[in-house]
C-alpha cells in the first residue's frame, strides 16, 4: 500500500514522505479550522441554522480536499470561502432582502455554470480576459470588506450618526476582540503554524475565564443535523426567475472564480509547481473546487474555494495530494465538536476575519498604481466593497470604470471584448439595484 501511495502521489519525485505529507495536512487543517466556526456565524446572520451550516461546512470542506488531493494531486485545501459567505449573508440576504433558501439556490445554479465552463475550458479564457490588476483589486477589496466586518462584529467600529462610523465603546467583550487580535497578530508575525486557530482558542479561553463567554455543557457530541439545509437549494431553483437574481448568480460565479483562480496560482508558485507560467493539471484542480461548490450548495453552505491557508502546509513540506486528503480527514473529525459553536462568539471570530483581511490585502502590491487608468478602477473596487458594504457593488464600480479610463488613456484596444461586455453587464447590474 505504501508503495502504491508513493507511486500515485510521486512522493519520491517531489522529495517528500508520507509522514511529512500527513504533518503538512494537519498543519493546513489547524490553520483553517476556524472556518468551521466562522462560517456558521456569518451565514447564521441570514437566518440559516448554524448547526446545519457547521455540518455542511465540514462535509463540503472534506469533499473538496479529497477531490483536490485525489484528482489534481495538489496540497491545496478547499472550504467555504470567506468573503463570498459575507456577500451571501449581508449583501444578498440582508441587503437585497432575498431569502437564504433562494440565495442557496443561486449558489447551486452558479456551481452548475462553473462546472460547464470548466468542462469547456472557458474559465481559462475568462481569466485571461480580466486584467491582472483588477483581479488583485478584487482580492484586496474582499480583504478590506472582511476586515471591516470583523471590526464591526467585534465592537471596535460602530455606527455613528455624525460620522457614519466611529470607534466603539471599549467594553469587556470589545476588549476580548482586541486581545484576540493582538495574540493572533503576534502568532502570525512569528510565523506560528495555525496562528489564526490558536488565537481563537486563546481568546475563547480568556472569555471563559473572565465570564465574558458562557461555558458549554459538553464539548464532543454527534454532528448537528443537516436537515434544515440539505437539498433546500434544489427546491428553490425555480425562484431564480428575475434579472436581479441572475445578477446575484453571476456575482457568486465571478467572485468565487477570481478568488479561487488567484489562490491556486499563488499557491502553485509557492510550491514550485508553475511551468512556463502555467499550472499543470489546472483543469483537474478547477474541476475539484467546482464539484465541491456544487456539493456544498446541496449540503447547505456558501461557495467553496481554494484556501490560502494551504500555504502553511506547503511551508512545512507538503507537496502532494496526500496533504489535501489528510486535511479532509481532519475536517470529518471536526464534525464531532459542534458544541464549541456556543463559545465561539463574534468577539472570538472577529480577529480571524480582520487578519484574513490583512492576508488578502497583500495582493494590492501587485497593482500598477502609477498608471491612473489602472489605479482608478482598481481603487474603486478596493474602496467600494467596504464602503457600500457589498462585494458586488465594488466589482461593478471597477468594471464600469475600467473601459472608460482605458479609452481615455488611448488604450482602448487593450481592453478585451469580454471586458466591454462586462461593462454593460454591470451597468445593468447597478440599474437593477436602484430600480
Amino acid at each position: 500500500m505504501k508503495g502504491k501511495i508513493n507511486s500515485y502521489f510521486e512522493l519520491d519525485k517531489l522529495n517528500t514522505t508520507v509522514k511529512r505529507e500527513i504533518l503538512a495536512g494537519f498543519t493546513t487543517f489547524i490553520s483553517m479550522a476556524y472556518i468551521l466556526f466562522v462560517n456558521p456565524s456569518v451565514l447564521g446572520a441570514s437566518g440559516m441554522d448554524e448547526g446545519a451550516v457547521f455540518t455542511a461546512t465540514a462535509l463540503a470542506s472534506a469533499l473538496g480536499c479529497v477531490l483536490m488531493g485525489v484528482l489534481a494531486r495538489y496540497p491545496i485545501a478547499t472550504a467555504p470561502a470567506l468573503g463570498i459567505n459575507a456577500f451571501f449573508a449581508y449583501s444578498v440576504c440582508i441587503g437585497m432582502g432575498i431569502r437564504w433558501e433562494t440565495a442557496l439556490a443561486g449558489v447551486f445554479v452558479a456551481s452548475l455554470i462553473f462546472i460547464v465552463i470548466t468542462i469547456f475550458k472557458l474559465r481559462e479564457m475568462i481569466i485571461d480576459a480580466i486584467p491582472a490588476d483588477l483581479k488583485y483589486a478584487i482580492s484586496g477589496g474582499i480583504g478590506l470588506f472582511i476586515a471591516f466586518l470583523g471590526l464591526s462584529e467585534g465592537g471596535i467600529i460602530v455606527a455613528d450618526k455624525s460620522t457614519l462610523v466611529g470607534l466603539g465603546s471599549m467594553t469587556g467583550t470589545t476588549w476580548l476582540t482586541v486581545f484576540g487580535l493582538i495574540v493572533t497578530a503576534i502568532l502570525l508575525v512569528r510565523r506560528v503554524p495555525g496562528g489564526i486557530f490558536i488565537g481563537m482558542v486563546a481568546t475563547t479561553l480568556v472569555g471563559l475565564v473572565t465570564g465574558l463567554i458562557q461555558a458549554p455543557t459538553q464539548i464532543i457530541s454527534a454532528a448537528p443535523s443537516l436537515k434544515p439545509t440539505f437539498l433546500v437549494a434544489l427546491k428553490h431553483v425555480k425562484d431564480i426567475n428575475t434579472l436581479q437574481l441572475w445578477v446575484v448568480v453571476l456575482t457568486f460565479l465571478l467572485v468565487t472564480f477570481f478568488d479561487t483562480a488567484g489562490t491556486l496560482v499563488g499557491l502553485a508558485n509557492q510550491a514550485g509547481f508553475m511551468k512556463d507560467n502555467k499550472m499543470p493539471r489546472v483543469g483537474k484542480a478547477l474541476a475539484s473546487d467546482s464539484t465541491a461548490m456544487l456539493a456544498g450548495s446541496l449540503f447547505g453552505t456558501s461557495p467553496v474555494g481554494a484556501y490560502v491557508e494551504s500555504s502553511a502546509g506547503i511551508a512545512v513540506g507538503g507537496r502532494s495530494g496526500l496533504t489535501a486528503i489528510t486535511t479532509g480527514v481532519f475536517f470529518i473529525f471536526g464534525l464531532f465538536f459542534s458544541p464549541l459553536l456556543s463559545v465561539v462568539t463574534s468577539q472570538v471570530t472577529a480577529p480571524a476575519l480582520i487578519v484574513v483581511g490583512v492576508l488578502m490585502a497583500q495582493s494590492l502590491r501587485q497593482i500598477k498604481w502609477d498608471q491612473l487608468e489602472i489605479a482608478i478602477p482598481s481603487f474603486l473596487i478596493l474602496i467600494g466593497m467596504p464602503l457600500t458594504y457589498s462585494i458586488s457593488d465594488g466589482i461593478a464600480l471597477g468594471f464600469i470604470f475600467y473601459p472608460i479610463t482605458m479609452v481615455a488613456a488611448k488604450r482602448g484596444k487593450e481592453v478585451s471584448p469580454i471586458m466591454y461586455g462586462l461593462f454593460f453587464v454591470f451597468i445593468g447590474f447597478m440599474w437593477i439595484l436602484n430600480v
